[in-house]
């Protein structure tokens, strides 16, 4: 009989541990359960230099170091879990886990297949499949274990729905999830309600310094604002400040710049709305070392980012150069291997840089000389690099932007920021609606992860664009298709 004190048993699908490998470690005081063709899965992709590779043989030292010396007997019996002292809900950032034998709360047990189990599925089922050898282990263990409640957890939602038609509990693993819902992840921006000079007018103290102008105001819920998070007033655009820094009950606001003015414009490009002027101001603030800008199809987020990054390369001499970079995933079928150096093969996948680069160096002065003249001299500033080769690498006052970026896991963009050196600044662009690598979702993807992990940073901005720019044909193709 089940009990609801008992832990759960869980039934581990090969995609989860590739997913994530620390996901032995994640379900808190609940038992796992790998069957033995997990493990020949795990085996058969460890070869190669890939992610998924790398990931396979992560797991099979997890599992290495958790059996140690034990013997059949002990494996049988389950070995113990440790606990994760601060990964709990998908963060791994804080600190690390509790290794095997060291005191302190203590996870469930790790029970590895010993023995063959057997079980007649229906016949449309066949069981040679490993998708259907794993559903025929989760079957089976149910007459084995009555008093525990057996799960199957894999991101193969086809999966879940056989085990689900056979009766078989199922879920999607949930742990590397950031939010529960993508409506929920920080804007950037906040609007102030209507009576908010009326409650804070008498305290409210305004100077200026360096040709800024900052105002100082005080109240319970200033301390909800993040750091660079955007504030303006319904109705009246020509206020908007953004939060500086806060101290309790008290907070900094500085007025921003105004970049839909001409005269404020950004190598030769003005904000069309209230977004867009938003997302410049951090591009454009050297104080600011991580920028991640949301947005749909035709929002500005490339011209945006490489205009700011020209002119402070170009112009302020502030960077070296511009790197950018992006994940190849294919959007139809992939059209094989590329000739060339890493740059020629990772131009196709960058045309929207060529596209925008076209909008940046739109000039009358030498006519299609001058045009191609300015093309070639920005185009030596621009680097184009791949993701396969960004291990080990320190990028040193460079201006990088990271296109595409919805398509990254959280571990692909952890190493991607950890290779900013001194006076680097890195960009990250995407549009979580259009995600096209496996198992990633709105709630998993990296560039959420670190949109919510970066959101309390000083250093750091986010801004989510809301109105495409593009032009009518493309707004309307946006809300009807």
């Amino acid at each position: 009989m089940v009990t609801e004190s008992c832990p759960r048993l869980f039934v581990l699908d090969t995609n989860v541990l590739l997913h994530d490998p620390t996901a032995l470690f994640r379900f808190e005081e609940h038992d796992l359960y790998v069957p033995m063709v997990v493990l020949e899965e795990l085996d058969a992709a460890k070869k190669g230099a890939s992610e998924l590779a790398r990931n396979a043989r992560q797991v099979s030292r997890f599992l290495d170091g958790l059996i140690g010396d034990a013997d059949r007997r002990a494996i049988e019996q389950g070995l113990p879990l440790p606990a994760p002292t601060s990964a709990r809900n998908g963060d791994l950032s804080r600190g690390p886990m509790t290794p095997p034998g060291s005191p302190g709360p203590r996870g469930g047990r790790l029970f590895l297949q010993t023995e063959q189990l057997s079980v007649d599925l229906p016949a449309p089922v066949p069981g040679n499949k490993p998708d259907h050898i794993i559903l025929a282990v989760a079957i089976a263990l149910g007459p084995l274990r009555p008093e525990r409640t057996i799960i199957l957890v894999s991101k193969d939602i086809n999966l879940r729905i056989k085990a689900r038609v056979l009766g078989v509990p199922a879920e999607d693993y949930y742990s590397d999830r950031v939010i529960d819902d993508a409506r929920l992840l920080y804007a950037g921006t906040h609007e102030l309600p209507p009576d908010f000079w009326a409650r804070h007018g008498e305290d409210l103290r305004c100077w200026q310094e360096h040709g800024r102008t900052f105002y100082e105001v005080h109240g319970p819920h200033v301390a909800r604002w993040y750091p660079n998070e955007f504030l303006y007033q319904p109705g009246q655009e020509d206020f908007e400040v953004m939060v500086q820094r806060g101290q309790g009950e008290r907070t900094t606001l500085q007025k921003i710049v105004d970049y839909r003015a001409a005269r404020n414009a950004v190598w030769g490009i003005t904000a069309r709305n209230r977004e867009q002027s938003y997302a410049l101001n951090l591009l454009m603030d050297p104080g600011v070392d991580f920028v991640t800008l949301l947005g749909t199809a035709g929002t500005g987020k490339t011209l945006l980012a490489l205009a700011a990054g020209l002119a402070q390369t170009m112009e302020m001499q502030r960077y070296r150069e511009i790197v950018m970079t992006r994940i190849t995933v294919p959007v139809g079928e992939d059209i094989g291997f590329l000739p060339g150096t890493e740059e020629e093969k990772m131009t196709p996948w960058m045309g929207a840089l060529l596209d925008n680069l076209e909008v940046l160096t739109q000039t009358d002065v030498g006519g299609d000389w001058g045009r191609t003249a300015t093309t070639d001299l920005l185009q030596k500033r621009i680097k184009i690099r791949s993701l396969n080769f960004m291990r080990g690498r320190t990028f040193l006052n460079r201006y990088v932007i990271i296109d595409e970026a919805q398509n990254l896991t959280a571990k692909q963009m952890k190493t991607l920021i950890t290779r900013a050196g001194p006076g680097t600044k890195i960009v990250c662009l995407g549009n979580l609606a259009q995600i096209d690598t496996p198992y990633l979702s709105e709630t998993t993807s990296g560039l959420t992860y670190a949109v919510d992990r970066f959101k309390e940073w000083e250093y750091s901005g986010h801004v989510i664009l809301l109105r495409g720019e593009r032009s009518r044909l493309a707004d309307f193709a946006s809300e009807a298709l």
